[in-house]
Parts: structure tokens; C-alpha cells; sequence
């Protein structure tokens, strides 16, 4: 219904950004870490894919940088038990190529190390979507890089806009970032700290 939204970031954080377009409308769009990655600063404009998702009591607007996680968004919906916010999570936790890596090669563990996907949902994926996925990697997204503090605290926003509690996040990070040092982007701040949680 919606493909794409074209305007400016008025609002943005690790889980949603708010485009405004030239309408003087501004669309509240869910995204994955990934896409939060590769958006430009508040104020400047950015054109976002969408998926248009209608259930009984909401319709939600999800966003991509990329074509291809889009696709994968939408093929990931496709697993029995996989919703619009696991397939988020996913995207958040694991590149496009990660995922479809773990499809091709059969790695049900890979897929069952994002919170929340237990093992029979992992298999699920795989077993489903082997045939429909790409063997190959579809473009990563650019990570951005910002300072160490800025970093811990938009990783921070991100996993209590994914339903944690502060208090076990920070912890997580802070393990994180004692294991890994502090260059760390945001996105891998979150793919980290998910596998702890």
C-alpha cells in the first residue's frame, strides 16, 4: 500500500524514526537497528522503504534503509510464529547477510542466539526459507560512528525500545563493553548485549 516515504527525520531513536513529508504529515515508522545505522542527523531528509502492517487493533509502518532487508523483513514474516516485531528483533541483532548465511548453511543456532527465538522457530526459519532465500549477501548497512558515550546511550534507548528492562540492559552493555572495549558502534553495543539478555 505504502512503499516508500520520502521527507525529514524530525524525530528519531535506535527503534522508530518520525519523517515529515512535504504535506506537513509526519509518519511514525518502526525500524531496525540496522536502518537506525544509516540515517542520516535529525533535520536532514531520507526516503525509507516501508512495509505496511494491518492487524485487528493497530497499523503499524516499518521502515528499511535497503531493498534487501525489506525483502527479508517480508520473507521472515512469512515463518509460522515469526511477527512484525521478531522479525525487527532479528533484523536488529543480525546483518542481512548473517541471516541469510544461517538460512544456507542450516546454522539453526545462530538464528535460535537472537533473544526471544527459541530452537523450533529457529528450525522453522530455516527449514522455510531455505529454498525462498538468496544463497548470496544482499549489501550490509553502514554502521555510523559517534562517540563512545552517545553509542552506550542510543544502545541503551534501543534495547528498552525492544521491551528490556533498564536495569538488565545497562548491565548487559556495561558487560559488553568490559569484554570489548569501548569502540563499539551502537548496533554492535545491541547484537551484543541481546545475546546476554
Amino acid at each position: 500500500m505504502i512503499n516508500h516515504i520520502r521527507g525529514k527525520i524530525v524525530d528519531k531513536n535506535p527503534a522508530r524514526v518520525v519523517v515529515e513529508t512535504a504535506g506537513g504529515v509526519g509518519y511514525d515508522i518502526n525500524i531496525s537497528l540496522a536502518t537506525f545505522s544509516s540515517l542520516p542527523q535529525e533535520g536532514e531528509d531520507v526516503k525509507l522503504l516501508t512495509c505496511f502492517i494491518v492487524k485487528e487493533d493497530a497499523q503499524i509502518l516499518y521502515g528499511f534503509a535497503e531493498e534487501e532487508e525489506r525483502e527479508l523483513f517480508k520473507l521472515l514474516l512469512t515463518v509460522n510464529g515469526i511477527g512484525p516485531n521478531t522479525a525487527r528483533l532479528i533484523l536488529s541483532s543480525m546483518s542481512v547477510g548473517e541471516v541469510l548465511n544461517a538460512i544456507a548453511t542450516e546454522n539453526v543456532k545462530a538464528i535460535q542466539s537472537v533473544k526471544g527465538i527459541g530452537a523450533k522457530t529457529a528450525q522453522r526459519v530455516v527449514l522455510e526459507l531455505k529454498g525462498k532465500a538468496k544463497k548470496t549477501d544482499w549489501g550490509n548497512v553502514a554502521k555510523n560512528s559517534s562517540s563512545y558515550n552517545n553509542n552506550k546511550y542510543e544502545a541503551l534507548s534501543a534495547l528498552i525500545a525492544l521491551g528490556f528492562p533498564k536495569a538488565g540492559a545497562e548491565s548487559a552493555l556495561d558487560k559488553v563493553i568490559q569484554a570489548e572495549g569501548i569502540n563499539l558502534t551502537v548496533e554492535d553495543l545491541v547484537k551484543r548485549s541481546l545475546k546476554l539478555l
